[in-house]
């Protein structure tokens, strides 16, 4: 082990069979979709202006959506029926003969079925996308189910990117001047139907070679009556309402994609309009740098939840994209709005991410295609309301800059709600960013804390940061005993509360002591520094045994911990600062966990655990 990651989060995800073809098939289902959407609102763009085209545009992507809505039970059903290898197969066959017949209504002109076929190659993705996602776990293992995430989530925006652009280009580069209706331009650029197919065809291959991981599971015959009267709809739903914190997800997800597809609905319109520009290559250009921006969050995401799912990111990532959609109005020209819609996309993938990878996580088995299914009708539900809500307001006189404030506004009350929701979390991530800016944190032994059950950490006090240091790599909240002097600081006790931590003092131990054996009782955390003070020296201290009266005879373990490289900041109590080791300008901070021991140690053992600690991994 070196640098404090662990040899198994080092193995290399492409190394697992089958992640390579299944790649392939999901880039070429985004671009191929993509590649059809492409061509009818560029040609929308070249005939209609103003409201008119807002108004065609957000049909062309309700219509994209519509099928994800009407489409939840069976789609759920047949992801959950079926292995979801077979599902993807089949799914895939069905687009290379919606394309053949796209490829047609090109070369016929025919504007008004190529328009509509759309809708039927959405009807495709809408069986198609319960099962892809359904199978990233299958597939990669719930150890890599983050960056598996953080793949299809890049793997997937790379397509609509290079579908932007490669489709764009090519249906300029197609057109001459000779256009005066729709069905002109159709015919001039019908040839790229034929890469429609080839996408389709090559997307099929692939999805045949997948391996089937998890056997299909016994369920009842699908009622069409009961999905003509809306039983399996109601059933699914409350299925997906049974667990709050996966439904929550959803509606923050749904929320995010509504808020999209309404500021790229409207942008060709703002563009054109209020900055002048006509070409559709610079118009979809700029608004694919959002792409660009979704493969960067998503990398960072998948980086910064190494140890687990970061749900902190969901709220930072929230008010990034609020202040995205708010500037965009302001922006002069094409440079800034360049730089706005990538930065839209890092904060979307930062955003998406996690909630994601967190549904595939929380989701049982037997109901991961309903949930799935229902994760999708619910954001093209919502999709699907805000563009009709969008046309709408364009129809009665509402311009771009109007729409652009309303979604700031919706963005704004969205991340304002998962800061609530994810309040501890979104601290411990901003703590993080702040420190990270100066310290590089390494952690060693991370393994060695165990996922469940009663644990009491133990370690060193070196620092005024070390109750965070210690936190680095558990989801698990930590509770700590804090002096009661310290906890009541008015600057620090509104977050202390947050993070319940429990205060003690000379006076009052005996509250602070019962408290901790009941949260260790309910198989909580709790963390002490033993030497009850911050060291002066860096070295370690006497070891106080109040700890040994919180263990009681409950199952649990010791983890004992020693944290290096801080002392000498100006964070600690070291006279002179100075350091030892650096990354660069950052100060390099390693803490290390021992093996666990039992809950009843004693001081002695526990503090004889930390020196081992100390030598073994040569701290100083």
């Amino acid at each position: 082990m070196k640098g404090g990651v662990p040899h198994w989060q080092k193995k290399q995800m492409f190394k697992i069979a089958g992640v390579f073809p299944y790649v392939i098939a999901l880039f070429l289902n985004a671009f191929t979709d993509l590649g059809h959407k492409i061509i009818i609102q560029n040609t929308v763009f070249k005939i209609y202006d103003n409201e008119v085209q807002i108004i065609l545009t957000a049909i062309v992507n309700a219509l994209v959506l519509l099928p994800f809505v009407l489409l939840f039970s069976p789609s759920g059903y047949l992801a959950d029926k079926y292995a979801k290898n077979t599902i993807m197969k089949h799914a895939a066959a069905f687009a290379v003969v919606i394309t053949l017949l796209i490829t047609l209504s090109y070369y016929m002109g025919w504007f008004e079925a190529a328009f509509a076929f759309t809708f039927l190659l959405a009807v495709q993705s809408a069986f198609y996308s319960p099962a892809k996602y359904g199978y990233i776990k299958e597939l990669v293992g719930e150890k890599h189910l983050t960056s598996g995430n953080a793949t299809v989530q890049s793997v997937t925006t790379v397509a609509i990117l290079s579908g932007i652009i490669f489709y764009t280009v090519l249906f300029e580069n197609s057109l001459d001047a000779g256009y005066a209706s729709e069905a002109d331009i159709l015919q001039q650029v019908a040839p790229l139907g034929w890469l429609l197919v080839a996408g389709s065809v090559i997307e099929w291959y692939m999805a045949a070679r997948l391996p089937r991981k998890v056997d299909a599971l016994p369920k009842k015959r699908f009622d069409f009556r009961r999905y003509k009267n809306g039983y399996y709809l109601r059933k699914n739903f409350r299925t997906l309402r049974r667990k709050e914190s996966i439904y929550i997800a959803v509606i923050a997800l749904s929320l995010f994609w509504s808020i999209s597809q309404v500021v790229l609905a409207v942008f060709g319109a703002y563009a054109k309009s209020e900055l002048g520009v006509e070409n559709t290559i610079m118009v979809q250009g700029v608004m694919a740098l959002a792409a660009i921006g979704i493969v960067l969050g998503s990398v960072a995401a998948a980086k910064l939840s190494r140890y687990y799912i970061h749900m902190g990111l969901v709220p930072f990532g929230a008010f990034g994209l609020a202040l995205m959609v708010l500037l965009l109005p302001f922006s002069p020209n094409m440079g800034m709005v360049a730089v706005l819609f990538t930065s839209f996309g890092f904060f979307a993938g930062l955003f998406i991410v996690p909630l994601n990878a967190y549904i595939q996580k929380a989701a049982p088995r037997i109901h991961l295609g309903t949930i799935l299914a229902a994760n999708n009708f619910m954001q093209n539900l919502l999709m699907f309301g805000f563009l009709m809500l969008t046309t709408l307001f364009a129809y009665y006189g509402v311009n771009s800059e109007g729409l652009f404030y309303l979604m700031f506004a919706i963005a704004l009350g969205m991340a304002v709600m998962l800061s609530r929701r994810y309040s501890i979390m979104f601290i411990r991530f901003v703590v993080t960013l702040a420190l990270s800016l100066r310290y590089k944190f390494q952690i060693i032994g991370e393994e060695n804390i165990p996922k469940q059950g009663a644990l009491l950490l133990l370690g060193n006090h070196i620092s005024w940061i070390d109750w965070f240091i210690a936190q680095l790599p558990l989801e698990r909240s930590i509770r700590y005993l804090m002096d009661r002097g310290i906890y009541e600081w008015k600057l620090i006790n509104p977050i202390m509360r947050i993070g319940k931590i429990i205060p003690v003092s000379p006076k009052a131990s005996k509250e602070g002591f019962i408290a901790a054996r009941e949260h260790i009782a309910a198989k909580g955390v709790v963390g002490v520094f033993p030497e009850g003070s911050i060291s002066y020296s860096g070295e370690l201290g006497k070891f106080y045994r109040g700890f040994e009266l919180i263990s009681g005879t409950y199952n649990g373990k010791i983890v004992p911990f020693y944290i290096d490289g801080i002392y000498g900041s100006i964070l600690s109590r070291s006279k002179t600062h100075y350091t030892q080791e650096r990354s660069g300008w950052r100060r390099v901070v390693t803490i290390i966990y021992g093996e666990p021991m039992p809950l009843d140690s004693n001081a002695d053992e526990v503090r004889e655990a930390i020196i081992r600690l100390k030598e073994k991994h040569g701290a100083q």
